[in-house]
């Protein structure tokens, strides 16, 4: 039986559906005697595991109530020891028949490992040093029909984890502390924008058209009003009507949807961070990402270096900052300004062997980008900002005005992956326009044909948005980098998967 075992074990299919049945016999044997364990709607719990540990100098030989998870059961007879886990901690339990009764006794012999148990008695500390609580009464509260596994293996375990997070909180209570620490860092966030005078808000989720940009979005339909709608691939051009209307500074935390591939920094549904402040450009968003990634490690991890994947990376030091152009000719030993026109650029590119995605229409603008992707990218481990992108990838960015085929824009790496992505914000509607014409363009193009121009945006604009920098970061990325976590799917609770009958 399973509470004779003094840890949970794996069990076969067979066994697993043996348990099961022998379970929901308890169950019908406990609602037949009027016990049935699903009724009970309160328990007055006055302390948490942990809390008792803490302060158990002051608690010795007082009477506490805790409740939880029977997470492992010793028998020795006429006296048990099992451990229960609340949401803090294990405590260990002696339970013995003197004590509750040799009726209380009799039923809580037939109980199993995993059922959620009430206990009232005093905190002591056994022979080896342990610190318990003596039972005086114990409760069931709930009945587990199921057994709970103990050991993840294997690819196909990892995926069962994720499939099936409440079971690896219960069997990996260290994954907890994960999730206790994004909860953290999104709090730390918060704390240092509205510090800084930033207004938190929140703007739709479903749009009435899918923009031009390049991800693709969600599809669904609305049956009271009988149009098609998108969920957002970003929150951007809401919050700009918001500076728009007078707003100086906001930020939102938003639930992000894109409907394309998933790898260890991609999930369809992620969490995005932006933020746009009105009289200030991309210098000003820099500074103010490095003091805000700087103050939230400090604060959730306790130091301004943070280890990730064997890797020591210091948040806390100055980010190098490098234009693109300087960043490809550091790396990749290429300088954008001896190319004579785009023709130069290709030959150079197919040099390089790295014009597989250019073409005849590739400017010179799109090779730096590839040669950017192929010798740089990778090779930004400590925090980097690369600035000033080429216009063609960078339609919502301000031109430079003294070099106008690049922009105001800049994105940041950590360990060969960006992290977020900044810009000088165009406020010209007139540019603004024909970039979103190329835009929708080139997605029709490739099959995109619901894209079309965010007309009601583009009104806002005329009205006149202030200068204005804007940011936008993905927090799960961050999440992944102060918890050491390889997966983005190990900073979500329930990542997206392909169901097991597909």
């Amino acid at each position: 039986m399973a509470n004779e075992n003094d840890e949970i074990q794996e069990l076969t299919a067979e066994e697993l559906d043996e348990q099961h049945r022998v379970r929901l016999e308890k169950l019908a044997g406990l609602k037949a005697a009027g016990k049935d364990p699903y009724v009970i709607t309160n328990y007055d719990v006055t302390i948490k595991n942990s809390e008792i540990r803490e302060r158990f100098e002051e608690l010795e030989n007082k009477d506490v109530v805790i409740a939880g998870r029977i997470m492992s059961w010793r028998d020795m007879g006429k006296a048990n020891f099992i451990d229960v886990r609340d949401g803090s901690d294990r405590m260990q339990v002696y339970v013995k028949i003197d004590e509750i009764g040799e009726e209380n006794f009799s039923e809580f012999k037939k109980w199993d490992l995993g059922d959620i148990v009430g206990v009232k008695g005093f905190v002591f500390k056994t022979r080896r040093g342990e610190i318990s609580v003596h039972a005086k009464e114990i409760t069931l509260l709930t009945k587990s029909l199921l057994p709970l596994p103990e050991k993840w293996h294997g690819l196909r375990d990892k995926e069962e984890r994720y499939r099936k997070r409440y079971l690896d909180l219960i069997a990996n209570p260290d994954v907890k502390d994960t999730f206790v620490k994004r909860s953290a860092i999104l709090r730390e966030i918060r704390a240092f924008l509205d510090a800084h005078g930033y207004l938190e808000v929140d703007t739709p989720v479903l749009l009435p058209l899918e923009i031009g940009a390049a991800a693709r979005p969600f599809k669904t339909h609305h049956n009271a009003l009988d149009i098609d709608m998108y969920m957002r691939i970003e929150t951007e051009l809401y919050l700009k009507r918001l500076i728009v209307g007078g707003f100086d500074k906001v930020y939102e935390v938003g639930r992000i949807f894109r409907n394309e591939g998933m790898d260890a920094t991609h999930n369809p549904e992620f969490t995005s961070i932006e933020m746009y402040q009105a009289y200030t450009d991309y210098f000003g968003m820099m500074d103010l990402i490095e003091e805000l990634y700087r103050t939230v490690a400090v604060n959730v991890c306790g130091a301004d270096t943070v280890s990730y994947q064997g890797k020591e990376i210091a948040v806390g030091k100055p980010w190098e900052r490098l234009t693109m152009i300087e960043a490809v000719k550091k790396y990749a030993g290429v300088d954008y300004n001896e190319w004579a026109d785009d023709a130069a650029a290709r030959a150079c590119a197919k040099e390089h062997h790295i014009d597989e995605e250019l073409d005849g229409s590739s400017t010179k603008g799109h090779v730096l980008i590839a040669f950017f992707e192929a010798y740089v990218e990778d090779k930004l481990i400590q925090p980097t900002i690369i600035y000033d992108y080429p216009v063609e990838n960078s339609p919502l960015a301000k031109r430079k005005p003294d070099f106008p085929a690049f922009t105001e824009r800049f994105e940041y790496f950590i360990n060969g992956t960006e992290f977020g992505n900044a810009f000088s914000e165009l406020n010209d509607p007139l540019d603004q326009r024909e970039r979103f014409t190329k835009q929708v363009a080139a997605k029709r193009a490739q099959g995109g044909n619901d894209a079309q121009l965010d007309e009601d945006f583009l009104t806002a604009l005329e009205y006149g948005m202030p200068p204005t920098g804007g940011l936008g970061f993905g927090f799960d990325r961050l999440v992944m980098l102060l918890t050491d976590s390889p997966s983005i799917r190990d900073v979500l609770l329930f990542p997206t998967m392909r169901p097991t009958n597909i």
